[in-house]
């Protein structure tokens, strides 16, 4: 497994590194016995140390925690014990779906763009009919199940996830509403 360790504007020691390495490693061996990469960054919020982790999975899921707190080896700990609940999470749901995923994730290109923000009435700044373009990245866009873009979009934390269904190919939509519940949009069921 690879490890990539680093600090934002502040010096991580090896001693930091090394505790990073053992304590992910020998957490990650509980759940998954095969994470591809890990990535810890350390940055400061004023008074706290925040600790952001990222882990990739062979399966192709990635999973996100973010930790905060006055030292930086609790901001560290903060961080795992939150991965440690996702992947506990995880796990048991693939036990409950009595499916473990026999090939990795296929991923698809896109294009993920950002448009230039709106003014308080909703219109956009500018006099154009089409909004701005103010930044275009490349993306990717996984092959999973409902039930796989769920936990995948709960193990990033993310607001909402674009996935390619696996029954149907087709492009779908989960995101998490204001009430606290998920919503799946599949337009080929639509009609």
């Amino acid at each position: 497994m690879r490890y990539q360790i680093s600090g934002k504007q502040i010096d991580i020691g090896n001693a930091l590194q090394t505790h990073v390495q053992a304590e992910t490693g020998s957490m990650l061996e509980k759940y998954s016995g095969r994470p591809t990469d890990a990535n810890v960054v350390f940055s400061k919020s004023g008074h706290e140390y925040v600790c952001e982790t990222v882990i990739h999975l062979s399966t192709g899921l990635t999973a996100q925690a973010r930790g905060h707190e006055s030292e930086i080896y609790a901001a560290f700990d903060a961080a795992l014990e939150k991965m440690d609940k996702q992947l506990r999470r995880y796990k048991r749901r693939l036990k409950d779906h009595h499916k473990e995923r026999s090939q990795p994730v296929e991923l698809s290109d896109a294009g993920s763009y950002i448009l230039a923000p709106t003014d308080e009435s909703g219109e956009a700044e500018s006099d154009t009919v089409s909004a701005m373009i103010i930044a275009e990245t490349e993306m990717k866009i996984p092959s999973l199940s409902a039930g796989e873009a769920v936990m995948q979009m709960e193990l990033a934390n993310a607001p909402a996830l674009v996935f390619r269904n696996e029954k149907h190919n087709g492009i779908n939509v989960v995101y998490r509403r204001e009430d606290g519940n998920i919503s799946w949009v599949d337009p080929k069921n639509m009609g």
